[in-house]
């Protein structure tokens, strides 16, 4: 399956940072709406804390050219993380990690760090990390559901990036963009657009919701934005987080 080719000349490509797949809402049902909204690729991202599904996501990814990253689980609080990583490391499209962070920070954000991959914090961020692992490129995944800007805001830190992403998962059917509106516009007031990216969450809110529609929450939460600043949060914030060049969907 190729990568969408619905970018007109000189639109810029566009990323979905954030989306999972599970047996039931595979790559054939998500490439199709990717294409009709002019999205080039996304980003898939493990949903359960298993290596096995990493695997499975890395082999969705060799089959699947729209797919241009994946970012997997691992216990980085276990001794053998280094065996995991050079086993997922030796997938091309593998960039990093995601977690879900309580207690102590494991020791295992020091290999990330060593290897030049990317952590996707789930939930439980907080600022030791960024103090202690100072070159980890972090993305704090779905904002605005309470790891906001405050005092002590992240985003003072360059290595710490923002995703805006499983806007209408909690209410698919209820949602009102304004009611995201203050915390998405705080983010990239507090992040700017070049740390900010968007990601669908799809397929966590089907049968529902839809695609179409987490990205209708974001487009009006953000409001009215120079085309420059869509291209930063809409494709190219997420090409450069995760490294994803031309070659990335061959």
């Amino acid at each position: 399956m190729s990568a969408p080719a619905g970018t007109e000349p000189g639109a810029f490509p566009r990323i979905d940072s954030h989306q999972h797949f599970t047996r039931e809402y595979l790559p054939s049902l998500l490439f199709p709406i990717l294409r009709r909204n002019r999205f080039d690729g996304s980003v898939a991202v493990a949903s359960l804390p298993s290596v096995e599904e990493t695997r499975w996501l890395l082999s969705l990814a060799a089959e699947h050219s729209f797919i241009r990253a994946v970012v997997g689980w691992a216990d980085l609080a276990d001794p053998r993380l280094g065996d995991t990583l050079d086993e997922f490391q030796r997938h091309p499209k593998f960039r990093g990690v995601c977690y879900r962070f309580a207690g102590e920070l494991p020791q295992g954000l020091g290999e990330l760090e060593r290897r030049g991959l990317t952590l996707d914090v789930t939930a439980g961020f907080s600022l030791e990390m960024v103090e202690r692992f100072p070159s980890l490129p972090l993305a704090i995944d779905h904002l605005t559901a309470g790891q906001g800007t405050g005092a002590s805001s992240p985003a003072h830190y360059a290595t710490v990036f923002a995703k805006i992403s499983g806007l209408i998962t909690a209410a698919p059917t209820r949602w009102k963009a304004a009611e995201f509106q203050p915390a998405v516009r705080a983010a990239l007031e507090a992040f700017g657009p070049r740390r900010v990216m968007y990601g669908s969450d799809w397929p966590s809110y089907l049968p529902e919701g839809t695609w179409k529609e987490a990205l209708a929450a974001f487009t009006q939460a953000i409001g009215p934005q120079s085309m420059e600043t869509r291209e930063h949060l809409l494709g190219g914030t997420a090409r450069r987080f995760y490294r994803l060049e031309a070659g990335d969907a061959a």
